[in-house]
């Protein structure tokens, strides 16, 4: 009979072709790290890797080069393609020296499983299995996971977070994902660590960052100390009421990280925002978002102009997306329930497909030039203007009444 914990796996049809051909062939291979944490959490993996005594030389003579990718033979991993699906194969290693404070300077395979477990960050992650044999579980994840809900390293904190810098980040987003306290011993050492998040690249921050701020609720994940070293000049440290102020906005809003990313840059402005936003080396399209978010950060309902004519303003201006997640930073920002009247303006809107831009209009600059508009700046002046008139609901967008409406200012030689 299986064991209750085995009832909780479901490896799909490739993960299970490639451990079964491993340990077929006289290897020890079992599912490790994540995919074994998702399962015990109920939840099903979006990976599962494998780690096996097979050194990578014999995974590659096992698969076959067709079926192999390189990934890092020095560090023993190697990809496998099996059933339309990319599996990462791992030898068992232990690893020494740190001098970069971010990857091993060298790795040694052994045949131990227990050993390759004891390297990682987090009991949760400590945790392996393999179908007919169970749960090997060293280091007590599977009860800190399900029964004491705590995230705990593996050994020594220090030692740990001392390896790896950017184990520091990754202690907050498993604790504000999985909803778990925090062991405080591992919990002091990140604090006492925090310089050692100097050795990760900005890329890495910026990933690790993002998936905390997508967690449920992250703000009881993001202590002062810790965002002062990701985002430099932030203050949190020295200014808990508005840092408090900014980490009530964060739990406000959906799981959205740039939105709530520019709920903590308008801590300090739009001039620190672009400061912090090229530091994190976000994209450029991630970046130009979150700008705009921090420096509308002012924005507030007209209560002399009708939701609906606001909205649709906004939407000119900012375009759909941004509007929307600007409304609910501010109404996360303020608790103002007027913010939740533009959106719901602005949804429908959208929903009716109006214009609230220039590639909705019902008249193109092809139409000026027909009307003896001469190229250039005059063209895109015209066309805004008209825009305007159906913004601001003078004017239906239908091409014969915006036509109508631009011939009488051009043979009068008006400025609409």
């Amino acid at each position: 009979m299986a064991a209750p914990q085995d009832m909780c796996f479901a490896p799909d049809p490739g993960a299970l072709e490639v451990l079964d051909a491993l340990r077929a062939a006289g290897y020890r291979a079992y599912f490790v790290g994540g995919c074994v944490r998702d399962s015990l959490a109920g939840r099903t993996p979006a990976d599962w890797d494998i780690c096996t005594a097979a050194r990578p030389g014999q995974v590659l003579d096992l698969f076959g080069a067709q079926r192999c990718i390189p990934t890092g033979l020095q560090h023993g991993t190697v990809t496998v393609r099996a059933a339309g699906g990319l599996y990462e194969v791992t030898t068992f290693r232990v690893e020494g020296g740190y001098a970069d404070g971010r990857h091993p300077d060298h790795v040694d395979f052994v045949d131990d499983l227990q050993a390759d477990l004891a390297r990682r960050d987090f009991t949760i992650n400590a945790m392996a299995w393999a179908p007919g044999e169970g749960l090997a579980d060293p280091f007590g994840g599977q009860a800190d996971l399900l029964v004491h809900r705590v995230v705990r390293a593996v050994g020594d904190p220090a030692r740990r977070f001392a390896e790896d810098g950017l184990r520091i980040l990754r202690l907050y987003r498993f604790g504000a994902r999985e909803q778990l306290s925090l062991d405080p011993a591992t919990a002091r050492a990140a604090i006492d660590g925090r310089a050692r998040l100097g050795c990760v690249s900005a890329e890495r921050i910026w990933q690790e960052l993002a998936k905390l701020l997508s967690a449920p609720r992250p703000a009881g994940w993001m202590p002062a100390e810790i965002m002062d070293v990701l985002l430099p000049g932030l203050g949190a440290a020295a200014d808990p009421a508005g840092y408090a102020a900014c980490l009530r906005a964060v739990d406000a809003l959906p799981p959205d990280p740039l939105a709530r990313l520019a709920a903590l840059l308008c801590l300090r402005g739009a001039g620190f925002a672009g400061r912090s936003l090229a530091a994190l080396r976000c994209s450029n399209a991630e970046a130009k978002q979150v700008q705009t978010l921090v420096e509308y950060g002012a924005l507030a309902p007209d209560g002399t102009v009708p939701p609906r004519r606001q909205a649709r303003r906004l939407l000119a201006r900012l375009g759909p997306d941004t509007l929307l997640r600007l409304l609910a930073l501010r109404r996360a920002q303020t608790g103002d329930t007027a913010f939740d009247e533009l959106a719901a303006a602005a949804r429908a809107l959208l929903a009716e497909n109006a214009c609230c831009g220039l590639g909705q209009l019902a008249v193109t600059g092809r139409d000026l030039l027909a009307l003896g508009v001469k190229p250039g700046p005059a063209v895109g002046r015209l066309l805004a203007a008209a825009l305007e008139q159906v913004v601001e609901e003078r004017l239906p967008n239908r091409r014969d009444a915006l036509l109508g409406w631009l011939q009488t200012h051009l043979n009068t030689q008006e400025e609409p």
